[in-house]
């Protein structure tokens, strides 16, 4: 049968109908709306099966929009309605589509359109390949030596083969017409690879059929080329890197063998590493240098870092092994070089972060490697003699001395004036890139250990000989930074960087830094010091944490600083709480000059001043308590009192005063874990003092002030979602079981009659989770005797309040909407309550 008694056989008005479709939606004069229009036209004329008589017409139209189209039409029929068409003649309309493309090349249609047509008879060989019998056998080498009968270039058809492994690796096949389709491709690996090498190895070549080449034989890479077949090809790549017009091509095709190909583990030394090894060595340095005295990174230069660093993190246990080799040292000045290229990340140069993962390898391959083997001449490992390990580390000290110097110049801000030109994103790219550098460090130091904080412990007292010092403090910021970051690896409990932070947080550095102005050297130390909090408690007098505390202390009250000296101060007080406490007084004063801390960070601060006072006995802790809870108290009383003539005023201050009462109530609740406490005597003797300290009138009066005026509040505001979160908030901070009350703790059975009350107001899934949350408290468990079961007082409690809680969630199910609006939160802690 021939195609036209099959194929739909359109009018020449239809055909022109289709065609006006198209030229309109892409004129660029269509509205909006009319575009949507002329799109979905266009998407009922595809869907139909006479669709399939437009792809030739289309075709030969002179604008190229609407070949195209047609080209797109063909493809989408073969995609999406294939199960429509009749598969008698599905060979034939693999050779009209063989033909129409080999028209659309020779006629010399623009290469988008031709591309679309090879993908159009890729995605058709996918269907008819693996048929049985196959309607398409050979397909690939059938493709080619059509294409190769009708005069078609040697570039057209690398391009064609390049898409193959591209739209098999991203198509989504059944695993056994996987199978089939990948047989097909490995049948024709000999055929294209010889393809690519006569391409490749021409002299004479064009330099667009070589780029098409070669990037034909990286699609076949990553599609996983056999080793047997990508390995004559290393040494012809590594050869064009030589050539200007080869370079970066060559250099992305190696690329892709280093990270997507066979041998992506880290094998191929003698094949790849070495001989790249060798080329670096001749003609990076140039490179670099050519690099720097244009004063920008071109396109060959960038290619080169990508190339250099896919070895660098393909070869890592490799360099590992042979740092003392002149070839591997040379390599690392490389990465050295781009790693520290000059300029700012980001600003200047978007090149040096790239080089960063090979500082990680290399340190986890020197941790990793045998030093007592090396490479044997077949690639294996053989046997050798001598200190390898020992001349290797020092090597490797060497080079991550210097990481570390130029990191550290990497980091470092601009000056003010220079800052000031930055865009936001420019700012917020460089902290991130500063928070890559970090990281990075922290390998450094798993090589240098204490040396690194010595060697940055020195350049900041001789920088600090003159204060301010010469150059600003930008480099001074950035030595702080860099210890700041490996604060994670440095022990607190042994000697290792004991002098050295002592050093840093003592008179000669931390005494010289600025403690007024909201420079970014102070929010940096004071970022450090919270970092390095845990230290301190390893320390065998106070005074240094005193020191600390103090300079933290004093961005308490500055805007720009005070989210960190806040959070810093926080993790002083919870690490160093027990020192801390014999200086109470001091915290009575800081506590005295809160109307200058920023209401956000007032809560975070009280709760640090808590955490502190926790550490007294209970008795010692009542008045500083009572100094502490009776203000909040106050205030809420104010916002009380006041809400009738300033609503909005009110509301703010009554949830500013719960979020600070909440912090109190965490903060004085021991850091210490029950389940871990094996002494039964003295956890009930630490329950008796505690218990005497409850009942000192001053904490007697002060809880019952805290009630009366949390019953109010609740009274007022219960139905505000943002001020019942800080209610739930606060109840589950001052509620606890026995063994962790604290002076202002209290108890849950009168806070589960304010929460019934507020259900009875207003239904809310924060109330139900709390009510369940107190009534688990009336019950606590014991962690040293056998539970005896809740009181009688607990239980009537318990179930005078079920019915106030179950009513309401019973009828919000039972109402008309509640099938349709029922949220699943309800039910849960409706369930946990009963």
């Amino acid at each position: 049968m021939s195609l036209s008694t099959w194929f739909p056989s359109l009018s020449d008005n239809d055909i022109q109908q289709a065609i006006t479709l198209i030229t309109e939606s892409y004129s660029g004069r269509a509205t909006i709306e009319q575009q949507k229009e002329y799109q979905w036209n266009l998407f009922e004329v595809q869907k139909r099966f006479a669709a399939w008589g437009l792809v030739a017409p289309l075709l030969d139209h002179p604008d190229a929009n609407v070949q195209f189209f047609g080209a797109h039409t063909a493809q989408v029929k073969i995609v999406r309605d294939w199960d429509s068409f009749p598969k008698d003649h599905a060979v034939e309309l693999k050779d009209m589509l063989l033909d129409l493309t080999g028209k659309a090349i020779i006629s010399g249609k623009s290469r988008v359109i031709i591309r679309k047509l090879y993908v159009t008879l890729v995605q058709l060989a996918f269907k008819l390949h693996p048929t049985r019998p196959s309607q398409w056998p050979e397909w690939v080498l059938a493709t080619i030596a059509y294409f190769s009968g009708r005069g078609v270039s040697s570039e057209q058809i690398l391009d064609f083969l390049a898409i193959i492994p591209e739209e098999v690796r991203t198509a989504d096949f059944l695993n056994a017409t996987k199978m089939v389709i990948n047989e097909s491709l490995h049948e024709a690996i000999p055929t294209v690879t010889q393809a690519i090498t006569t391409s490749i190895t021409n002299p004479n070549v064009s330099t667009s059929e070589l780029t098409v080449a070669l990037k034909c034989l990286e699609k076949w890479i990553v599609w996983k080329l056999p080793a047997d077949y990508l390995t004559p090809f290393l040494p012809i790549l590594i050869s064009l890197l030589s050539f200007e017009p080869s370079f970066i091509p060559a250099s992305d095709v190696l690329q892709e063998v280093m990270t997507s190909s066979s041998l992506s583990d880290g094998s191929g030394s003698k094949v790849l590493t070495e001989p790249l090894l060798d080329y670096f060595c001749r003609h990076g340095q140039a490179i670099y240098e050519q690099t720097i005295a244009h004063g920008f990174v071109d396109d060959t230069a960038h290619s080169f870092c990508k190339l250099l660093c896919a070895l660098g993190d393909h070869s890592a246990m490799y360099f590992a092994s042979h740092l003392s080799d002149p070839q591997v040292q040379a390599f690392v000045r490389l990465m050295l070089g781009f790693t520290g290229l000059p300029g700012w990340f980001g600003i200047d140069e978007d090149e040096s972060d790239t080089c960063m993962q090979f500082w990680y390898l290399l340190q986890e391959s020197l941790w990793a490697v045998d030093y007592s083997t090396t490479d044997g001449a077949d690639g294996g490992w053989e046997r050798s003699e001598g200190d390898v390990e020992g001349k290797n580390w020092e090597v490797a000290a060497e080079i991550y001395k210097e990481v570390v110097e130029v990191l550290r110049r990497k980091i470092t801000w601009p000056k003010r004036e220079d800052l000031s030109t930055w865009t936001k994103d420019q700012v917020q790219k460089f902290e991130g890139y500063r928070r890559d550098v970090g990281d990075i460090l922290i390998n450094a130091y798993y090589v240098l250990k204490e040396r690194m904080l010595e060697r940055q412990v020195y350049l900041l007292s001789q920088t600090l000989e003159t204060v301010p010092p010469v150059n600003g403090w930008e480099d001074i910021e950035a030595l702080l930074f860099c210890i700041m970051s490996v604060q994670e690896v440095v022990p607190i409990d042994r000697k290792e960087g004991r002098e050295s932070l002592r050093q840093l947080f003592g008179p000669t550095i931390l005494g010289k830094l600025p403690s007024t102005g909201t420079d970014r050297v102070r929010r940096t130390a004071i970022q450090l010091i919270g970092e390095y909090s845990s230290w301190f408690t390893a320390q065998a007098t106070s005074a240094l944490v005193m020191d600390v505390i103090t300079y933290v202390a004093s961005g308490l009250n500055e805007g720009p600083l005070a989210f960190r000296a806040a959070t810093a101060f926080k993790d002083l007080c919870d690490a160093n709480r027990t020192t801390l406490a014999q200086h109470i007084a001091m915290f009575g004063n800081l506590y005295a000059d809160m109307g200058r801390i920023p209401e956000s960070e007032k809560g975070k601060v009280i709760q640090s001043i808590a955490s502190v006072i926790q550490a007294l006995p209970p008795q010692e802790a009542v008045q500083p308590v009572e100094a502490v809870v009776s203000p909040i108290v106050t205030k809420l009383a104010q916002a009380i009192t006041s809400a009738s003539q300033l609503p909005e005023d009110a509301r703010n201050l009554c949830l500013q005063e719960l979020q600070a009462l909440t912090g109190c109530a965490r903060g004085l609740t021991s850091s210490s874990d029950p389940l871990l406490s094996f002494s039964e005597d003295a956890e009930e003797v630490q329950m008796r003092i505690m218990e005497q300290a409850r009942q000192d009138p001053r904490v007697v009066k002060l809880r019952d002030d805290m009630f009366v005026a949390l019953s109010q509040a609740m009274q007022l505001w219960s139905t505000d979602m943002e001020l019942a979160d800080a209610f739930s908030d606060l109840f589950k901070a001052i509620t606890c079981i026995p063994v962790d009350a604290t002076l202002i703790s209290l108890s849950p059975g009168p806070l589960l009659e304010l929460v019934v009350a507020a259900v009875r107001r207003q239904l809310h899934s924060v109330w139900l989770s709390l009510a369940g949350m107190l009534i688990g408290q009336l019950d606590p468990p014991s962690f040293t005797t056998l539970s005896m079961g809740p009181t009688p007082e607990a239980e009537n409690l318990v179930l005078s309040a079920l019915p106030a809680l179950l009513d309401p969630c019973f009828a919000f199910l039972n109402s008309a909407q509640a099938m349709e609006n029922v949220r699943f939160f309800y039910l849960s802690d409706a369930y946990w309550v009963f």
